[in-house]
């Protein structure tokens, strides 16, 4: 039932309503999370995993028929370059907001539940192998107790900038990939990121509740170009999966279908870089550090 809540022609009309439907998607994962495994003694160690599972489970319809609207749209109509991003943005814009529904969800659950990092256990882990690789475990373990450490790194302005758009490429890559082969499936991948980042904010608050609105400031500063441009990679690979799905590939739409997919891949790449830009020279210029 809950999955079914909005379709895309409504969510279209109405963007930011998506972020109270993300909302209610992570925060009923948290609730199932806590309330059905919890107490097993090894699924319990797995429950970052299993919230954004239960988050994609949520979510797979919606994302299904939205980009199957977005499919539709490229068969039927023949856009010039700047038609594309307007029809195609309404899309990445509810999209962006079902992310910030998620993302405000987990940073909640975070700090509020009981033993709340110790529930985002994996998230804390690929947070300090992106920024403290050298110093791993001594950042696990504080982050997981609770406390919060200092960079240990010194890298320089261009290192920072190539080490955040390669690991974003890669990560733009991933999901190109996974709507390539499962349509809809890049919603893991844009959840666990989703997760990931509650995870640095509520390091960054440091568990404070009061502090989560500066948290969001800092990580969607730079973060909204950079998921906007992973949701424009999976809307661009949904598009060709669902054509393939439906036999457009023997029509002559289909080359517009892959012309309209490759600029929506050249326009994430350069939110990516921009993205970077800003990360390195704005977010520490305003949050320090």
């Amino acid at each position: 039932m809950l999955e079914m809540l909005i379709n895309p022609k409504s969510a279209e009309k109405s963007p930011w309503w998506m972020i109270v439907i993300g909302f209610v998607y992570g925060l009923a994962s948290l609730g199932l999370v806590q309330w059905i495994f919890s107490g097993d003694a090894v699924l319990s160690r797995y429950s970052g995993i299993l919230v954004v599972t239960f988050s994609v489970m949520f979510s797979l319809p919606f994302m299904y028929f939205a980009i199957k609207n977005e499919e539709e749209k490229d068969v039927e109509s023949r856009w010039g370059f700047f038609r594309l991003f307007e029809e195609h943005g309404k899309a990445i814009l509810y999209f962006m907001c079902l992310f910030l529904g998620f993302l405000i969800a987990y940073s909640i659950g975070y700090m509020l539940l009981p033993g709340g990092s110790t529930h985002f256990k994996a998230q804390i882990e690929t947070y300090c192998m992106i920024n403290r690789p050298s110093s791993f475990n001594d950042c696990v373990a504080n982050y997981v107790g609770g406390d919060a450490g200092k960079t240990t790194m010194f890298m320089t302005a261009k290192d920072k900038i190539v080490n955040i758009f390669a690991n974003n490429i890669y990560v733009l890559i991933f999901t190109l990939i996974f709507s390539l082969i499962f349509g809809a499936g890049a919603i893991f991948i844009l959840a666990w990121n989703a997760s990931v980042i509650s995870a640095a904010i509520g390091i960054f608050a440091k568990s404070n509740i009061a502090n989560l609105p500066m948290g969001l400031a800092r990580y969607m500063i730079h973060g909204t170009p950079e998921i906007g441009s992973y949701f424009a990679g999976a809307l661009a690979g949904g598009i060709i999966s669902v054509a393939v799905i439906n036999h457009d590939v023997k029509s002559e739409k289909f080359w517009t279908i892959l012309q309209d997919s490759l600029n929506l891949v050249i326009f994430a790449v350069v939110l990516l870089f921009v993205a970077a830009l800003i990360e390195v020279f704005v977010t520490p210029v305003i949050f320090g550090g």
